[in-house]
């Protein structure tokens, strides 16, 4: 389990008939550990008094919880549509630069704060920066409390970084003159995996959840290390990189994640009957958007753009501020409970807020929704398309960067530089968007590249002011 230096062929090996044990307790909160139990964060020794077996026997049947309960996490978007299940074992798919470790993160704040618990994060075939990565990242959000690492709420476990979890297990299925299966896992990852993740349970003392953020290869869900996890699984939290585009967080899917918690004796018969109404009109949104791109927002009936509406108050409703994000994007957290997001939605779902107008703000920290009788507000605003009305007709204007300034029910915007759509000059705006592109390819170091791709997002926001369908 260590190296091998300084090992020779005919040295006596003692067995000590012990397993192998690693310390357990407060006193291994933020602190980093790998798999043998030994720290690795330079922070010194940690007391060893306290230890436990890696190798346990699972808990007697006559020990289980069986009671069925959902686990509420205070994130809006999670506990209504796809609630997990206290004890449980859930799976979060996402690609790259979606919010996964802001996601964790706040997952690891909210257990402790809302139900006293401790989080156990384990690494494994990440690559070292990742790691130290994650773990500065802790400890900026205040996660890991490096003053009083007794009031930290999560201790780390890194494994193998250098190497995905399947090469050990083929490389032994080599030696052993295994055939490997398929993409060249181990015969028994099946039988593994069931092993580990059916150690995962709740008893009459306390319970597991598990959160396993698994790397899906190529995005191909059919991978062996992927597919044979689904078998345990209670539900699945999917995160669009098209929502993370948009500014919204937590950029998740509210079609392609599910739960098998959703039951009226689990949830309640309101709970219950919201998600299918909340799917169906999401549903709905989602076949609209060729017809949407094709023909424009124009061309479809009033119960569509009706639909188009609920769904951006529903996607801007589900976004929330983190309390590991304060660090970032300086907006308090924000734990929701349940019965406080079932009422919103049903809200959103009846006719109450269909008049009500919304003015949609990207913003350097992502999308925010502007209200009638909003409250007073000053915020930077990204580089994009502005769309007002003026005498009945809707005007389109490409803004570089500005400033808004919300209150007494009006809203100014302080531009660096505005063009309309109709001044500026397609062919001109097209080759402009072409050497900007030039120029990113040739941009050299750090400040050159930041300025090519505000040129590049410049050029493509005066290409889509002049190209808006609707």
């Amino acid at each position: 389990m260590s190296a091998t230096d300084g090992l020779t062929i005919g040295m006596e090996v003692i067995d000590t008939g012990a397993t192998l044990s690693v310390p357990v307790g407060g006193a291994t909160l933020g602190r980093i550990f790998n798999v043998l139990g030994e720290p690795v964060d330079n922070l010194g020794l940690v007391d060893t008094r306290t230890t436990s077996p890696i190798h346990k026997f699972a808990p007697a049947f006559i020990q289980l919880d069986t009671k069925l309960s959902i686990f509420e996490i205070g994130i809006k978007v999670v506990d209504l549509l796809a609630p997990y299940r206290r004890g449980g074992k859930i799976k979060l798919f996402g690609r790259a630069r979606v919010g996964k470790t802001v996601l964790i993160m706040e997952l690891i704040n909210n257990i402790a704060k809302a139900h006293g618990g401790i989080s156990i994060f384990g690494g494994l075939g990440e690559w070292n920066r990742e790691g130290n990565y994650l773990y500065m990242e802790m400890k900026e959000s205040g996660v890991i409390n490096e003053q009083n690492l007794a009031k930290s709420k999560v201790a780390l476990v890194y494994g193998q970084m250098n190497e995905p979890p399947r090469a050990p297990g083929s490389e032994v299925s080599a030696l052993l003159g295994r055939m490997p299966s398929a993409v060249g896992y181990q015969l028994t990852i099946i039988t593994e995996m069931s092993t580990l993740q059916e150690r995962i349970a709740s008893t009459n003392e306390g319970s597991i959840t598990s959160i396993q953020a698994v790397y899906v290869p190529a995005n191909d869900l059919t991978d062996l290390a992927s597919a044979t996890t689904f078998a345990h699984l209670n539900a699945t939290t999917v995160l669009s990189r098209g929502l993370a585009a948009k500014g919204i967080y937590p950029a998740v899917d509210l079609l392609d994640s599910t739960s098998t918690m959703p039951q009226p004796r689990i949830v309640g018969e309101e709970h219950y009957e919201t998600i299918p109404r909340v799917k169906q009109t999401l549903q709905r949104y989602k076949e609209l958007q060729d017809i949407i791109a094709i023909l424009g927002l124009d061309k479809l009936s009033e119960e569509d753009r009706l639909t188009i509406a609920r769904v951006q108050k529903f996607e801007r409703f589900l976004s929330q501020p983190f309390f590991v994000a304060k660090v970032f994007t300086s907006t308090p957290g924000k734990y929701v409970g349940l019965a406080e997001t079932i009422r919103g939605f049903k809200l959103i779902l009846s006719e109450e807020l269909d008049e009500v107008k919304e003015i949609i703000l990207s913003t350097n920290s992502g999308q925010i929704g502007v209200l009638p009788i909003h409250v007073p507000i000053a915020t930077v605003v990204d580089i994009g398309i502005l769309r007002i009305r003026l005498n009945d007709q809707w005007l389109t204007m490409a803004l570089m960067g500005s400033f808004a300034r919300i209150g007494n029910n009006e809203i100014t915007i302080l531009v660096n530089d505005a063009e309309k759509g109709s001044d500026i000059d397609p062919q001109e705006a097209q080759q402009a968007l072409e050497i900007a592109k030039a120029n990113l390819r040739k941009a050299e170091g750090k400040r050159q590249t930041i300025e090519a791709n505000l040129a590049l997002r410049w050029a493509r926001t005066r290409v889509e002011a002049i190209n808006v369908i609707s």
